[in-house]
């Protein structure tokens, strides 16, 4: 069933424009009756489209913050378009993360995390760059997982993400 999703040809059902949509696939599958996502649901889905590769699935709490990070109407829980915002900008997470990750390791050190950090055009004290690393690392490191909980409470602390 994936693979008729992933190839793109038509999925039965939904609305008009979202048939042709591979992701309306893999958000239908775990909606359920609802049409929404809750934050168990977006963990069961990313962890069966594989989304973090090599990675280890998401936690709990890091998909409760990806979910009200584009939670407008503050249902907890997600439809088709945030679940679609959310699939593009964890896309993009994940392509930074293995681009400072150049030993494939699953984790960054603190100091290439730094750079992330900078790069994504965060100007943070050294101060707060040690408090970013002390509360997303472990053991000095910082695993997929948390790199995402750390870009998404960066964008939520600068407003990138305003609710409207």
């Amino acid at each position: 069933i994936w693979h008729i999703f992933v190839a793109g040809l038509p999925y039965p059902g939904g609305f008009p424009g979202q048939q042709q949509d591979p992701l309306y696939g893999y958000f239908t599958a775990v909606a359920g009756q609802d049409g929404q996502i809750s934050a168990e649901e977006l963990q069961a889905c990313l962890t069966q489209a594989n989304f973090s590769g090599g990675y280890r699935p998401f936690n709990i709490e890091t998909c409760r913050l990806m979910i009200s990070m584009l939670d407008r109407d503050m249902s907890c829980s997600m439809g088709f378009n945030e679940f679609k915002e959310l699939w593009a900008v964890l896309s993009g997470w994940k392509q930074h993360f293995m681009s400072i990750d150049r030993d494939m390791s699953g984790t960054v050190d603190p100091q290439e995390m730094s750079q992330a950090v900078s790069s994504m055009g965060y100007r943070l004290s050294p101060q707060a760059m040690n408090c970013v690393i002390k509360r997303y690392s472990s053991n000095g490191k910082i695993s997929f997982d948390d790199y995402v909980a750390c870009c998404v409470k960066l964008r939520s602390l600068t407003g990138k993400y305003e609710k409207s």
